[in-house]
């Protein structure tokens, strides 16, 4: 029963709130990814069909309940779905079509970030001039995947370049991010580290959640730095 006398409607906060029930999907991403890795380790296809695709859907789902799913936030997480299921395919082509629904996501991601503030001059060149070094280094082991990696990894810098001016840990996911794909580029040139892909798959994981509770914290900030209106007008209807 409302007992407020003059009590209009009541509007859904812009503040991000994250209760317990919200959590339990952070606690499902942390599970599959868990599930992923060990199926990474053992070389168990089956368990990388079931583990791998839901990883950002997770995410998305968090966010969406949260309510910090932005448009190009949640396009982003929408293709690494796509670009996750495609690098499950063991062929080139597969592998072109993976890299191209991370370039969307890439793109996507560098779309929100730059909105919401641009990042410091220092940072751009810093990412840049490391795209350029990695670039010079794998180009000579790359063969017909130079091109496309030299396109892609430009996004991917871009991409880590505007997280910086999010926040540290949507940086910090957006660092996770290129250095992942530069340990993909690695073997692509035939240079793997000691359990290299378990080391992606972990790397990659940390980001996609770094960037996406980094964001929801963005988000959630934005709100509390809302100041509220004041009431124009007499605080009591005239006599």
């Amino acid at each position: 029963m409302n007992t407020a006398t003059n009590a209009g409607p009541r509007r859904r906060s812009a503040v991000v709130r994250w209760p317990d029930r919200d959590a339990a999907l952070l606690w499902a991403f942390a599970v599959v990814a868990a599930v992923e890795l060990v199926a990474v380790a053992t070389d168990v296809p089956a368990a990388q069909w079931l583990a791998k695709p839901l990883l950002a859907p997770l995410l998305l789902a968090w966010l969406w309940r949260v309510h910090a799913a932005d448009r190009p936030i949640a396009v982003g997480l929408v293709l690494a779905t796509a670009g996750d299921v495609a690098l499950l395919v063991p062929s080139d082509t597969a592998f072109l079509v993976g890299m191209g629904c991370f370039l969307g996501t890439q793109v996507a991601f560098s779309t929100a970030f730059a909105g919401h503030r641009r990042p410091r001059p220092a940072a751009v060149a810093g990412y840049l001039t490391l795209w350029a070094v990695a670039n010079a280094l794998l180009w000579p082991r790359l063969g017909d995947l130079r091109l496309p990696v030299l396109g892609y990894s430009l996004a991917l810098s871009l991409m880590a370049a505007t997280a910086t001016a999010v926040g540290r840990r949507v940086a910090a996911g957006g660092a996770l991010f290129l250095f992942s794909d530069l340990l993909i580029g690695l073997g692509a040139g035939g240079t793997r580290l000691p359990e290299h892909d378990v080391l992606v798959m972990a790397t990659y994981s940390a980001a996609l959640f770094m960037i996406s509770t980094g964001w929801a914290g963005r988000a959630s900030d934005r709100g509390r730095g809302r100041r509220p209106r004041r009431r124009s007008g007499p605080a009591r209807p005239p006599a």
